[in-house]
């Protein structure tokens, strides 16, 4: 016998991956060049200098049980310090390491947050567009998804839809800014309506609802617009964070949960993550890596490059014609379907080796996603393919 919601979760895998995957099968057959991937969301930006100096500081000045050998399950002391230093100066912040638990990557933080808060009945809210990997995370953990249709005009966030989905068994809305697909910041007033919203239905439903912030793409900001320290608009704030693309490291697999101490019950919360964490099998982050992050924790990284790609692609797609959500954070970029169904403008796309993700997997099915975290000279080989698909629809 085998647990069919786990069968289920592997036999249906990723949009992203199955795209990613048809991607690298198209380019052995047509050549790499002749395929234009804008499906995972793989940092082309290589790693900051200071990331591959801290690694080889690290090598000479560590023995290889400090390098290689098991931390405190929730992380270096020394990462924990260096973390909880940059947070505090940042944002003025009263973080302490105490309030960090290192994690492998943004993923586990958030799986280990959602097992912690998921009692019975429980039900987490997911404001879409967001990461489809957050129903998985949310199911597996025995709470029920709650789906909050996007605004696709603006993609800011729908107070009022959110509190019709509130109800005495929410536990937490996960809150992604900057988003994953859309590349949209939520604005300070925003969250200040949310906070407003929550504690009100807090007090009613007498138990706290929690934002789990998703913040992996926090310094990829465009515009001169800022991310706020979701603690210091609403205090029941759990954030997850990943390096992945921060410091362009997915493949390291290190993040952290940062439990303040503002947030309701903050020590039994920790413990809570901390019990989770334990029960996945998701102590003891990689330790070069956070030997690496104890190093690097003020290391900022470029975003040139990026931002080059979302302004090359974002004047070209509107110019041929499309409808694009122009983004200020991460690297991503929602492109509407002109006849609104994005599953078949994906498919018409593949037909020109051009590759998109359909969006309704993010809860926006009108909606394709690009990332643009590719490199600048595959996005202008992309472009005549972007104007042909345009074009199939004006026959």
């Amino acid at each position: 016998m085998i647990v069919q919601t786990m069968r289920e979760f592997g036999s249906h895998r990723s949009c992203i991956r199955d795209l990613f995957d048809y991607g690298l099968r198209k380019a052995r057959e047509i050549g790499a060049e002749n395929v234009y991937d804008y499906s995972l969301g793989n940092p082309s930006v290589p790693a900051p200098a200071a990331v591959k100096d801290a690694i080889l500081a690290t090598l000479e000045s560590h023995s290889s049980v400090a390098i290689h050998g098991y931390t405190p399950a929730s992380g270096a002391p020394d990462a924990r310090l260096a973390v909880a230093e940059d947070l505090c100066r940042r944002y003025d912040a009263k973080i302490r390491p105490e309030n960090l638990f290192f994690t492998c990557g943004a993923a586990p933080a958030l799986v280990s947050a959602l097992h912690a808060l998921a009692v019975e009945q429980s039900e987490f809210l997911l404001l879409a567009p967001f990461f489809p990997e957050y129903a998985v995370f949310v199911t597996a953990a025995g709470g029920k998804p709650v789906i909050v249709p996007a605004d696709t005009e603006t993609f800011s966030l729908d107070i009022a839809a959110i509190e019709r989905h509130l109800t005495a068994h929410t536990q937490a809305v996960i809150v992604n800014s900057p988003n994953n697909p859309s590349g949209v910041i939520y604005s300070a007033a925003e969250l200040e309506a949310l906070a407003a919203l929550l504690c009100r239905k807090s007090a009613e439903y007498a138990h706290p609802i929690y934002i789990i912030a998703d913040e992996p793409y926090r310094e990829l900001t465009y515009d001169g617009v800022e991310v706020p320290f979701l603690p210091h608009i609403y205090a029941d704030t759990i954030i997850c964070y990943s390096y992945s693309k921060s410091l362009s490291l997915p493949g390291e697999r290190i993040g952290y949960v940062c439990v303040p101490d503002t947030a309701t019950d903050s020590e039994e919360l920790y413990f809570a993550i901390a019990g989770a964490a334990r029960a996945c099998g998701h102590v003891c982050a990689p330790s070069l890596m956070q030997r690496v992050i104890a190093l690097c924790a003020e290391v900022r990284p470029d975003i040139a490059t990026y931002d080059q790609n979302r302004q090359t692609l974002y004047h070209a797609l509107t110019e041929y014609g499309f409808r694009c959500i122009k983004p200020h954070g991460a690297f991503y970029m929602l492109v509407e379907a002109p006849d609104g169904d994005a599953a078949a403008m994906s498919e018409r796309a593949k037909k020109l080796n051009l590759l998109i993700v359909p969006g309704a997997d993010f809860g926006v099915p009108s909606f394709c996603r690009l990332s643009t975290c590719v490199s600048p000279d595959m996005i202008l080989r992309s472009l005549p393919a972007f104007r042909a698909l345009m074009e199939t629809y004006r026959k």
